[in-house]
């Protein structure tokens, strides 16, 4: 069944004498397990500030402007994940990946040190860059370590670290606060970072060089890559955004991003707020849209999967997931009129479950449409579009929630991702065998 690999598939080819005599079946999915982990991490790091918020605006007086401003600061320099991107492209997810995670749970722990308002701005900016480099990292793994029909499924795992780690941030913040303080919520998670480097320069090697990779797994991944995505030059940023292709990927995480965001860094004050929920009551639910996110990486996978295994290609399985994803968002836009906060909750569960199952489908579609060499740049610059989208719609919701409320938000929230499933089908073009990636251009 498995299928050789073609004569040009050189980066998967490895000396004789780097062989190792112990081979680890499966390797590839024990290296989605290590960044799914690590993953869940960055997204624990980043959650930790909006639980924390219900704490911070009685003890530093944060008011809701003020908490968008902290939290725009973060999604600005996220925003250039493009420079993560190449920096992982030219020396290598390895180091590069430990340089990154280093440099933000250092970040997240001196959090603690905050006085002010201005204080949490300046080390969630600082912090936002390093987490840029996760979406990249992920999506450029997911590209070297598996065959085109497997990557739904593996984006999947690797992206269910977002909801996941989303989902340990209420409890686990409220726990850190109640039994210590704040400032000690922040050392905690951004700690775990810490120790995670170590378990990833202890095992994560790429597939060129792993000597736990046996011949038949090396052979599989090489045989299930696209010839057309092969390692080739790397081509400038203009060259990526003039293609059609990247637009039809940015658009729709331009759209699609908020919605998390407001899972994000916006769900425990409007429970807070509106609801008139406290900090333990958070505790107690919050956490349960994330873990509807955790079941929708895994859907839009399956979902992507199952179609091609009925002869529908890669690009349309992917786009048909998204667009399943999209109609099962509009069921938010109920979310701020209903009258219990529990089927408020339950409404915000299938928009985390919804989000989940398109963003992963059209996250995994940069390794789809672009060369191994370019992927984590494309990843980089499709997430900028991505927070931009977050980043505004954050900024709207903090200066105009007090005269307008949430409810008109979640109105929004319920189309903009049917708008970005008719951009994903109008602009996407599958690249052809007889060109290559960066040159398919919009005629």
């Amino acid at each position: 069944m498995n299928k050789s690999p073609e004569p040009q598939f050189i980066p998967y080819a490895r000396p004789a004498e780097k062989e190792s005599a112990f081979k680890l079946p499966g390797l590839r999915w024990w290296m989605i397990s290590l960044i799914m982990l690590g993953s869940i991490l960055n997204y624990l790091t980043r959650n930790t500030l909006s639980v924390a918020q219900v704490r911070l605006q009685d003890t530093l007086h944060i008011t809701e402007r003020q908490y968008s401003w902290i939290t725009g600061a973060f999604q600005g320099t996220i925003m250039l994940q493009p420079i993560c991107g190449y920096v992982l492209d030219v020396i290598g997810l390895r180091i590069g990946v430990a340089i990154f995670v280093v440099a933000w749970s250092v970040i997240n722990m001196a959090h603690g040190l905050a006085g002010s308002w201005r204080g949490l701005a300046t080390m969630r900016g600082m912090m936002g860059f390093a987490e840029g480099s996760a979406n990249p990292a992920g999506v450029k793994a997911t590209a070297e370590w598996f065959p085109a029909r497997e990557r739904g499924i593996a984006g999947g795992i690797y992206n269910i670290g977002a909801s996941f780690g989303s989902m340990l941030a209420p409890p686990l913040v409220a726990a850190a606060i109640f039994m210590f303080n704040w400032q000690m919520a922040f050392v905690f998670t951004g700690a775990l970072g810490l120790v995670w480097v170590c378990l990833w320069l202890l095992f994560y090697r790429s597939p060129s060089q792993h000597k736990w990779l046996s011949q038949s797994e090396r052979e599989y991944i090489a045989g299930g890559q696209e010839k057309v995505l092969s390692e080739g030059a790397r081509p400038s940023i203009w060259q990526i955004a003039s293609q059609r292709n990247f637009w039809g990927i940015a658009i729709p995480r331009f759209l699609a991003d908020p919605m998390w965001g407001t899972l994000s860094f916006w769900l425990p004050l409007y429970l807070n707020k509106v609801r008139g929920w406290d900090l333990k009551h958070i505790a107690y639910f919050a956490w349960l849209p994330f873990l509807a996110a955790d079941l929708g990486c895994i859907f839009g996978g399956l979902v992507s999967a199952h179609l091609q295994r009925h002869g529908v290609s890669v690009v349309n399985a992917r786009r048909a997931a998204f667009t399943l994803g999209a109609f099962l968002m509009t069921s938010v836009a109920f979310a701020g009129v209903v009258n219990s906060p529990y089927i408020a909750i339950l409404l915000f569960s299938l928009a985390g479950f919804a989000h989940q199952t398109l963003s992963v489908t059209v996250i995994m579609m940069a390794s789809d449409l672009f060369r191994r060499s370019e992927v984590a740049t494309v990843a980089g610059m499709a997430g900028t579009f991505g927070n931009a989208g977050l980043l505004i719609f954050s900024l709207m919701i903090g200066s105009l929630v007090a005269s307008i409320g949430y409810s008109p938000f979640f109105v929004c929230l319920s189309v903009l991702d049917i708008i970005g499933a008719v951009v994903l089908w109008t602009l996407v073009r599958a690249p052809r065998e007889d060109q290559p990636a960066f040159s398919v251009i919009q005629k």
